[in-house]
């Protein structure tokens, strides 16, 4: 299957799903279909509450695409790259809707940044997550900021720092990353569907208010994660990055 994002608008639930055949992973052009998309929902009127959600049924997003990371060759390149992501963070963030995260399965890297930067997050007991970033010799710098603001620093640090382990779906939830975890995905649709309706009946005046109370304090992140960008777009022309994406993409 070729990749795509997609809304689909439905009762004032406008559903959100983006698909790379490559365990979900997020090359420059998704991230920048996953901008517009959700700046296009959060201006439709026929949109209430968005759920976003990717294709597939074991992996939620595999985070940055190697291909891509191998290629780039300078700092302004770099930065490009890895300001996809805080284009994506920052457009969740400024949506007047609220964003309810539907996580079927494994989150790495910028995978758990999305995650973090939605609203509400559901989850199935498969959802491990983890933060790779250091392993390959970058760090989690862009999606730094909303994930330690869903789980904290302490918890932020453990997944930083422990770069090649997977954390549970049921530690996710203990942190706050997760608001709920399910058994299967038949029984987490069924509860992201009864609250998106509930919201998509409740008032939307109400509900932007809200959400600009919840993400007070985060104003200056449009410099800021660019700022990030640049740090990860400088240390992925670094020999040690560069050796071990050899080594990875080998096998």
């Amino acid at each position: 299957m070729n990749s795509y994002v997609k809304l689909d608008v439905e009762n004032g639930i406008g559903t959100i799903e983006f698909f790379h055949p490559q365990s979900n992973s997020l090359p420059g052009d998704i991230l920048q279909k996953l901008v517009d998309t959700i700046t296009e929902a959060g201006n439709n009127d026929d949109v209430l509450v968005v759920i976003l959600k990717s294709g597939g049924d074991r992996v939620f997003c595999a985070g940055a695409s190697f291909d891509e990371l191998m290629a780039i060759q300078n700092e302004e390149q770099g930065k490009l790259f890895f300001s996809g992501f805080a284009n994506v963070i920052n457009a969740a963030r400024k949506c007047p809707k609220f964003i309810i995260g539907r996580v079927q399965g494994k989150a790495v890297g910028g995978g758990v940044g999305m995650a973090s930067a939605t609203d509400y997050c559901f989850a199935t007991k498969f959802a491990s997550v983890k933060l790779s970033e250091l392993a390959i010799g970058i760090g989690p710098f862009v999606v730094g900021p909303p994930i330690e603001r869903k789980i904290g620093s302490s918890a932020f640090s453990q997944l930083t720092i422990n770069a090649t382990k997977w954390h549970s779906a049921e530690w996710a939830r203990e942190k706050g990353l997760f608001a709920e975890v399910y058994d299967s995905p038949e029984e987490m649709d069924t509860a992201i569907q009864t609250l998106t309706e509930k919201l998509a009946t409740s008032n939307p005046d109400s509900m932007r208010a809200l959400k600009q109370v919840m993400w007070e304090g985060a104003d200056h992140w449009d410099s800021l994660l660019l700022e990030r960008a640049a740090m990860s777009g400088k240390r992925v022309l670094s020999k040690f990055t560069k050796k071990t994406l050899e080594k990875l993409k080998k096998g």
